[in-house]
């Protein structure tokens, strides 16, 4: 009896192992053309199926640079002259319309300048009188040359006194009118010449500045665009009005769009690279920020094929192959297919031979699992 149950334990031993046997075949069969996936294996392992679509395949030159504004849209703010810092406001972010009071600088000097204007201003009148009264002296003969002439540079000379204390009033924001009138500052301010946001603060209240210190730097970016570089190897392949995408690899992964406004005529010599100017599509809603860093492909020549994705096609001993779906019943039945692969993206492969895979579910996940374990 001992004998006769032993028998028994190791028959339903093998036939276990013989039926575990046959499931694994059946989940996982594989040969040189078929492949049969059971539909457990093919839903644990996120198995997908796809087809052929169109996608672009572009020439690409691949550029670098960053996020810029024209000259136009850029300002430092500066003192003709030197002075005190009295009151500064704003701060670095803070918005501002063109026009609109920034500093206020305090300086002795600025009285001096002032009361050297007033004078030469009263003076104006009676060298203008005494030129008139001598002109017309000199027309009748009554006085000398020597006097009229006098008379004349006195009142000339003066004059161009004037208007040049005038202009240095107006670069400074004094208004010519007011100290006329005797009213002098020891304050000028300085007003915003664009609109924008303040970049850059250079001074604190109580600074001293000297007429060449940038106390401000405004930036507008209501018009923002590229600039890249490009190696003087790609720069005959550049024409204007070619799309660029371009990505801020430290901020986003979207890809965004714009176009060759701009080619650069010169190289420079010290990394053999020219400036490439790009406008950006819709820049005023654009979310970027003037100095981010860029990576850009400009596209230099469009052209679209019959795809799939690169996850569909593995390559096994030199050769490319795709898994084609032939039935679908209890399980996923595959044929494996040679691809002729043209162009490649990041994402997708060009197929030459699409009569082998048009209007064909084909495998899109798993393929290199299947085809490598088969092998």
């Amino acid at each position: 009896m001992k004998h006769i149950y032993s028998i028994l334990f190791l028959l339903v031993i093998l036939s276990c192992g013989n039926s575990e046997k046959e499931e694994v075949s059946i989940e996982t069969q594989s040969h040189q053309e078929e492949v049969v996936v059971s539909a457990s294996q093919f839903e644990s392992e996120n198995m997908a199926l796809g087809e052929l679509s169109t996608q672009d395949f572009n020439q690409t030159v691949t550029a670098t640079g960053f996020i810029d504004v024209p000259p136009s849209s850029r300002a430092s703010v500066t003192a003709f002259m030197e002075g005190y810092i009295k009151n500064t406001p704003l701060l670095i972010g803070d918005e501002v319309k063109k026009g609109q009071l920034l500093v206020t600088l305090e300086n002795p000097e600025f009285v001096e300048l002032q009361q050297n204007y007033l004078e030469v201003f009263n003076q104006l009148t009676y060298l203008k009188s005494e030129f008139e009264r001598q002109e017309t002296l000199y027309k009748e003969n009554i006085t000398s040359q020597k006097n009229y002439l006098k008379a004349e540079s006195d009142y000339k000379g003066n004059l161009a006194h004037y208007n040049g204390l005038k202009q240095r009033l107006k670069m400074l924001n004094i208004n010519p009118s007011n100290v006329e009138n005797g009213n002098i500052s020891s304050t000028i301010n300085l007003y915003a010449p664009i609109a924008g946001s303040i970049t850059k603060v250079n001074v604190s209240n109580g600074s001293f500045v000297s007429a060449s210190t940038e106390i401000l730097e405004i930036v507008n970016t209501n018009h923002i665009h590229l600039e890249l570089m490009v190696f003087e190897k790609d720069i005959l392949k550049i024409k204007k009005e070619q799309s660029i995408s371009f990505k801020v690899p430290e901020a986003s992964n979207n890809a965004y769009k714009a176009e060759v406004y701009l080619v650069g005529t010169s190289i420079d010599v010290t990394d053999r690279t020219i400036k490439i100017h790009g406008h950006i599509e819709d820049d005023e809603n654009s979310p970027f920020v003037t100095g981010m860093f860029v990576e850009a492909q400009i596209i230099t020549d469009a052209s679209s094929g019959n795809a799939l994705p690169k996850e569909a096609v593995a390559k096994i001993d030199g050769a490319f192959y795709a898994l084609v779906l032939q039935n679908q019943d209890d399980g996923y039945a595959f044929e494996k297919t040679k691809v002729a692969v043209g162009k490649q993206t990041e994402a997708f492969v060009e197929v030459l031979n699409t009569q082998d895979f048009k209007d064909k579910q084909v495998l899109t996940k798993g393929t290199f699992m299947l085809l490598s374990g088969g092998e």
